[in-house]
């Protein structure tokens, strides 16, 4: 048991200290999310002394950009779940290599959207009654603790598999099945309820008919199925640019066919919601007119929907297109959906929600500066992650970072040549059905 406990503790060691090597550019990347990361700090500390006032959320829209960005990285850290059922179900070569980095970008996913429901709470020293057992908690009837159960709890699945796994490969050992399969199937379906749940906080709003639809769960899944795998193919490639790690064009366009589906479902399903505000020609039409078309002289976010629609419709032409196929389009179509699914499911979700008030009043929200440097603080804290993440994890499953090679000089940077007596292992997660 010392002599494991030891051996753990000596990876991780070994992890922390390659984490900080790298060339000029791996240096100067992280310098400039280190530097954005604590000019957030410095926004959120600001708004720790002075309160909520500093942001541009008040009694009438009470939920802003900070919880847009929630919703969007929930869905982003759900589809992970797009690259482990084909892996770890049907059994696809091409993503067997590749699947630990989705999860990887879903666990900086969840840190970020923890942090993101950290700096919207108006009096975060009271989060502990956001803990079960010791606060009060209120469940099962409040929905706000299924999401704090489920975002914890896929963020314990997540690091446990990925971790478990890396741990594996750095002993060169084949892992034990009825120590990850299992946790492999529970987050699969604990990808989809993060954002069914957050879906629900949304629907059980009984108050604010814009969100009262019962295809608000599949519209959720059906954008972060095209968003998280679209971001998935973009920092993959960068991976591959950067690290010299061994990624298919096959493997990139098999997840390609992942967007094109879920974007044609998406945006069928936007289709369906529409018609369905304006048709019907109630009073209930009002926050879809305000979104859509402007209520009252008032518009701030017609242009914002109108141009989230016009990348959500392009990205949508061009991955049925076989233009996309080149990996130069195909980046541009991964953008495009990005941004589109951000906006559309951002704040073209969150604030219509609040307008008109209950009295009937037009009160547009607009972020404040404060509060877009706390999103951009958060947004590089995440990407910093992320990047430790793969520094850490490229040279393990390369072999480069190996038990057998404990005594030997840390990696000085990925384009290092390994010595010849740790020639690289090849570059295979464990699967259940691998021999």
């Amino acid at each position: 048991m010392i002599a494991a406990t030891r051996n753990y503790l000596r990876f991780l060691w070994r992890c922390g200290r390659i984490a900080f090597v790298g060339d000029w550019r791996y240096y100067a990347w992280m310098g400039v999310l280190t530097i954005v990361s604590l000019v957030g700090l410095h926004a959120y500390s600001r708004q720790l002394v002075d309160g909520l006032v500093v942001t541009g959320m008040g009694d009438e829209v009470s939920w802003g950009v900070y919880i847009a960005n929630f919703t969007f990285l929930v869905g982003v850290a759900a589809a992970a779940v797009m690259m482990v059922i084909p892996v770890y179900i049907y059994d696809n070569e091409e993503l067997h290599d590749l699947v630990i980095f989705g999860e990887l970008l879903a666990v900086a996913a969840i840190i970020m959207c923890l942090a993101f429901v950290t700096v919207d709470l108006g009096r975060p020293d009271r989060f502990w009654h956001l803990i079960p057992v010791i606060g009060q908690f209120n469940f099962p009837a409040s929905m706000l603790s299924w999401d704090v159960l489920v975002l914890n709890g896929y963020l314990l699945l997540n690091v446990h598999i990925c971790g478990y796994l890396l741990y594996c490969r750095y002993h060169d050992r084949k892992p034990a099945r009825w120590f990850y399969i299992p946790f492999v199937f529970i987050a699969i379906f604990w990808a989809v309820s993060i954002h069914t749940v957050t879906a629900f906080l949304y629907v059980g709003l009984g108050g604010r008919p814009f969100w009262n639809s019962a295809i608000v769960g599949p519209r959720f899944l059906a954008s972060a199925f095209t968003a998280g795998p679209a971001l998935i193919i973009l920092a993959l490639q960068v991976i591959r640019h950067v690290t010299h790690y061994r990624i298919t064009d096959k493997a990139l366009l098999t997840l390609r066919s992942i967007v094109q589906v879920s974007m044609l479902i998406n945006v069928f399903l936007l289709i369906n919601e529409v018609f369905k505000e304006f048709y019907s020609g109630n009073h209930h039409v009002a926050s879809a007119k305000y979104l859509f078309i402007g209520l009252h002289g008032h518009h701030a976010l017609v242009p914002w929907i109108w141009t989230a629609i016009g990348l959500n419709v392009t990205a949508m032409v061009l991955l049925c297109l076989p233009l996309s196929r080149s990996l130069k389009w195909l980046n541009l179509t991964c953008v495009m959906a990005i941004l589109g699914i951000w906006i559309e499911k951002g704040m073209g979700l969150v604030v219509p929600g609040f307008i008109p008030t209950p009295l009937g009043e037009v009160i547009e929200y607009t972020p404040s500066l404060n509060e877009t440097l706390v999103c951009f603080g958060i947004w590089a804290f995440g990407l910093l992650c992320y990047t430790i993440f793969l520094r850490m994890a490229v040279p393990i499953l390369q072999g480069r970072l190996a038990k057998a090679n404990e005594g030997r000089p840390e990696i000085q940077g990925d384009e290092q040549e390994i010595p010849a007596a740790f020639p690289s292992k090849p570059d295979r997660i464990p699967t259940p059905t691998a021999h």
